[in-house]
């Protein structure tokens, strides 16, 4: 049987085992399973506006805060309640305003480039007095790294850094370490950072800087990495995946590993991932790495639209791709409480009302780790919930130069669904466009089908989770010239 290679829309569409077309799967280690739909966890109310950020942050003694940032509130879910704990002047966030939120030791730190920086270490949020407004904020080593910045003068190429170990002290200070410099070799803004193990990543639409810790007086020292023009397009458009950072370019999608940047879509879902995303909103674009499922999301506007409503989602390891669209205004990675039997009520009175949740679901493990996202409706959802429905089209089965019979199509199940159908298509010719031929429901674990082309090509339709690995068609001559 013929092994599943995942999404691969740009590949030739005669390469066995991809799939030219798919729907809420996405790909596992060993084949394609329905994505998980999104589920409310217990205890967690509508936000009061659009979700402009999110994170959870842990401090040093291990516990978590849930931090979510509108255009001019900073809440924190506690007890079951977004809780305003921003200052008391509201902020003034315009419509590209998205929140940028790390934590430096017991410190949360936030900023949205049209304030200053904000900090809060339980209590509400307040200024940072001798810090710039920033883009991008991440903490790296004994310092809090500042991108494109406004210290009184606009600075979208320069970055600041707080003194060693005080995220209060940002006055440029030999003593301190507290400094800050801009990158120039390169046109443009700074679009988006994060830390790489000790060392401080700046990233441009068309370029990437280092960062390395020398000491005073110099404090960091940056050389542009080599690469050509690979570069992050928004501040959102990049995620840490254990050791290297994933990101979301102006001409491909990217694992830079702190040498080279390399593309990961060439042959896959480049060119279909830049014909159907918005090129006036791309720079939206947010990326989220399930770490549980080594899966990286990148939620992003399709054409016509302005904000995430599509989504592709890679599988570190298996290399393959998915599609699962979500409509969604923030992502995270949600740190659940865990659940108690005592609890099960809170969640639902019957226990046919837990089936939302699968039960290898990180959302009953205390310190569970799940993706999770913020709806269009403002509402905080762990993509927990059970497979509802999935699909997915193969490539081209056939010969220009013979006529084949299609008997049958068996696929290999993981997890069977709970029903399967499949609608075929047949073309005598290639390129003159597929028609379509036979369609029934699965019959003792295969499809029976009789039909008769030189192409043939099939969409299957599931109910119910599903893993899938491997599919075989049951072709035979039926004549030639």
């Amino acid at each position: 049987m013929i092994p599943l290679l995942g999404f691969a829309p740009d590949a030739d569409l005669t390469t066995p085992g991809i799939l030219t077309s798919c729907s809420n799967l996405i790909p596992y280690q060993n084949g394609m399973e329905g994505a998980p739909e999104p589920a409310t966890p217990a205890s967690t109310p509508v936000l009061v506006a659009a979700c402009n950020g999110a994170a959870v942050v842990t401090k040093l003694d291990d516990t978590r805060r849930i931090i979510a940032g509108t255009r001019t509130k900073l809440y924190e879910l506690s007890a079951g309640a977004w809780v305003d704990i921003g200052r008391v002047a509201a902020y003034t966030g315009g419509v590209d305003t998205r929140w940028s939120i790390t934590q430096f030791g017991d410190a949360t730190l936030c900023s949205n480039r049209s304030d200053v920086i904000q900090r809060s270490t339980g209590a509400s949020f307040a200024d940072v007095a001798t810090a710039p407004k920033a883009e991008v904020l991440f903490t790296v080593g004994a310092f809090v790294m500042a991108l494109n910045t406004n210290d009184g003068s606009e600075k979208p190429d320069g970055w600041h850094c707080c003194a060693a170990f005080d995220d209060t002290s940002w006055t440029p200070n030999l003593a301190t370490q507290a400094t800050s410099g801009r990158l120039v070799a390169t046109a443009g803004r700074l679009t988006a950072g994060m830390r790489l193990g000790e060392y401080a990543i700046a990233y441009k639409a068309r370029s990437i800087y280092l960062g390395q810790y020398v000491g005073a007086p110099t404090v960091w020292n940056w050389m542009q990495v080599p690469g050509g023009e690979a570069g992050c397009i928004g501040k959102e458009a990049i995620c840490d995946i254990g050791g290297a950072h994933f990101f979301v370019g102006d001409d491909n999608l990217w694992i830079f590993d702190g040498t080279r940047p390399v593309p990961v879509a060439d042959g896959y879902v480049r060119q279909y991932f830049f014909d159907n995303s918005s090129p006036s909103y791309r720079y939206r674009t947010i990326c989220v790495f399930d770490r549980q499922k080594n899966l990286v999301w990148v939620f992003y506007p399709s054409l016509g639209a302005t904000t995430p409503d599509s989504a592709l989602v890679y599988h570190i390891t298996a290399k393959k791709w998915g599609v699962a669209n979500r409509s969604i205004e923030a992502a995270l990675n949600y740190v659940a409480n865990g659940v108690t039997i005592d609890g099960l009520s809170a969640i639902s009175p019957t226990i046919d009302g837990l089936v939302s949740y699968s039960f290898d679901s990180q959302f009953w493990l205390a310190g569970g780790k799940s993706l999770s996202i913020f709806n269009t409706s403002h509402q905080l959802q762990a993509m927990t919930g059970t497979s509802v429905s999935s699909s997915m089209t193969t490539g081209d089965v056939g010969d220009d130069d013979a006529v084949t019979a299609l008997n049958k199509i068996r696929m290999r199940y993981a997890m069977a669904p709970t029903s399967a159908s499949v609608q075929t298509f047949i073309q005598m010719n290639s390129g003159v466009g597929f028609t379509s031929a036979a369609a029934g429901a699965v019959l003792d674990g295969k499809f029976d089908l009789r039909q008769s082309a030189r192409w043939h090509r099939a969409s299957f339709s599931f109910t119910g989770p599903v893993r899938v690995t491997h599919m075989d068609a049951d072709l035979q001559s039926a004549g030639g010239r």
